[in-house]
Parts: structure tokens; sequence; C-alpha cells
């Protein structure tokens, strides 16, 4: 009978090798990391962007192709923010890193009213600042923590609030062109990652040292899909499944698929047309593993 700390062994193990599992099969699918690549790796402190760091650190030592990593913390000047935190820590593992230091929390207090959320402006600012700091050090990936959940999440938001059909897309070439964006977390689920840091005893730095009050919109969202995971398991899977199953003839962009020009195509069968046939859907599965099976890859990360 194994004791307790052969048990929790072995669940990390499983646990470390489902996400090394999944980050490999994001980075082949969308192609995100390619030979003699150096990738900035953003780290906030929290438990996404350890979980990240940690894991692309493992790939970097048994990956198909050469790359670099770089952890990237930026220092905005929160009060209360523990500075030797990420230092510390980045030392202790021997990773190289860089602590940029840029006081926005002044202007996001002088700019946004008490009360308020200051997570648009500071988002802003954040990244006007990372893509010049990738710029000035030969960056060619910027990597950035956020995991399935936030993608789903970002889909209701747009959705809900927007009016539009879109999300955090895995791979992202910025309005100016000069930056790629990569999210290697995209197919992790956050109550894995949240285990895994746990499970690591990151040493975790809270997010709401600026004081600023939750986005309302996304905690509606976040709680709205944890009570579907809860009544209906597998439902957010089928649902982060949908966006990489897209049918632009099926919905109503006009850009997307050319509704006012298609003409009839003569067919020797008369099978009739399936847009009318009743839609059947079959249980959606809970694992994750199930649903992203049948990608192509560019580079075999998924056997790393």
């Amino acid at each position: 009978m194994q004791s307790p700390a052969q048990t929790d062994k072995v669940n990390f193990n499983k646990l470390h090798k489902k996400l090394r599992r999944h980050v490999g099969r994001a980075i082949a699918d969308f192609n995100m990391i390619e030979d003699g690549d150096k990738i900035m790796v953003c780290l906030s402190g929290g438990k996404d962007s350890y979980t990240m760091l940690d894991i692309l650190l493992n790939l970097q030592k048994h990956a198909p192709v050469s790359f670099e990593l770089v952890a990237v913390n930026l220092d905005q000047k929160q009060p209360g923010f523990p500075e030797h935190v990420l230092p510390n820590y980045l030392t202790e593992q021997q990773v190289p890193f860089h602590i940029i230091e840029e006081d926005t929390y002044s202007i996001v207090k002088e700019k946004v009213p008490e009360g308020k959320t200051t997570c648009a402006l500071c988002s802003r600012l954040r990244r006007g600042i990372i893509y010049s700091w990738a710029a000035k050090n030969n960056i060619t990936k910027i990597a950035l923590g956020h995991h399935r959940d936030d993608m789903v999440e970002t889909l209701f938001l747009n959705m809900f609030f927007g009016g539009k059909l879109k999300s955090m897309p895995p791979k992202l070439l910025s309005d100016d062109g000069q930056h790629l964006v990569i999210r290697p977390l995209a197919y992790c689920r956050e109550k894995d990652i949240a285990k895994y840091s746990e499970l690591k005893q990151f040493p975790i730095i809270p997010c709401n040292l600026c004081g600023s009050q939750e986005n309302l919109q996304r905690k509606i969202i976040k709680e709205m899909l944890k009570d579907w995971d809860r009544k209906h398991p597998g439902r957010i899977e089928s649902i982060f499944n949908s966006m990489s199953n897209v049918a632009p003839s099926h919905l109503l962009d006009t850009e997307l698929y050319n509704f006012e020009h298609f003409e009839r195509q003569p067919t020797p069968f008369n099978n009739g047309d399936m847009a009318f046939d009743q839609e059947s859907f079959s249980e959606p599965t809970p694992d994750p593993d199930d649903v992203l099976e049948n990608r192509a890859s560019v580079i075999d990360f998924k056997a790393v």
C-alpha cells in the first residue's frame, strides 16, 4: 500500500505529464516555437505564468529544436509589491531573467476614477512596455500565461458584451506586425494549473495589490462556466473544441463566406441537403485529451 507521500508523488507526476503533453501539443499545432527562438516568458508571479515557465523549461531540455527562454517581470510599483520574490525564485532556479521597473501604478491611479477597475488601462500600458523591451532585446516570441478557461471566458465575453464571435488566439501577430505572441497553456485547464501550482509551492504574488476591483463582466462569465462545469461535465471542453471546428457557411459573416455569389452545383446524385436534417450530438467528453487528439503537428513536441 502506498504512503500519502508516494500517492502525492504519483499524482504530481501524472499531472506534470498531462500539462506537458497539452503544452507540447499546442506548440506543435500552432508552430509556436521554432529553432533559434528567443522567447520572452512574461512572469507576473501568478500560478499561470509560473506553470508556463516551469513546463517550458522542462520541454526545453528535450525539445526537437533549440530555443532560449528569458523570464521577464514588469514591476509596476504597486504598493506592497514584494520585489525580492521573483528575483530570488528565478536565481534559485537558474533561469535568465530581467525585471523591468516602470511606475504605471501612478499613471493608472491618476487617470482612472476611484472605484473603477484599472485593468484595461493597466493592460495597455503593460503591453506597450513589454513590446518595447522585446524589440530592444531581439525577442522573437512573447509567451503569455493564458489558459483554456481564459480563452472560453473571452469567447463568451465578446459574444455577450461585444457582439463579436472571437476569443484569445493561441498565436497572435501584433497590430504593427512586429511581435509574435504565443499562449503555450492554450490547451490546459485552469483547475489543473491551480493544482500543479499548489503542489509545486510556487511563491505566488497576489494580483490585487493595486486595489482594483475585479472585472465584473468576466466574473459573471467565470461563474456561469463554473456552474455549467459542475452541472454538465464536459460542456466546457465541447465549447473549447468548437473554436477549432468552425463552419463559416452556417454563420452570418459575409466577409468570411460569400453568401451573395455562390451558385448551384449540378450533381448526378439526388441526396437532398443536410442543412435541414435533424442535428445529432454525442455526449461531451470531460477529458480534453479526447477532444484534442487529431490535430496537425508542425513540430513534434507531442512526444517530448
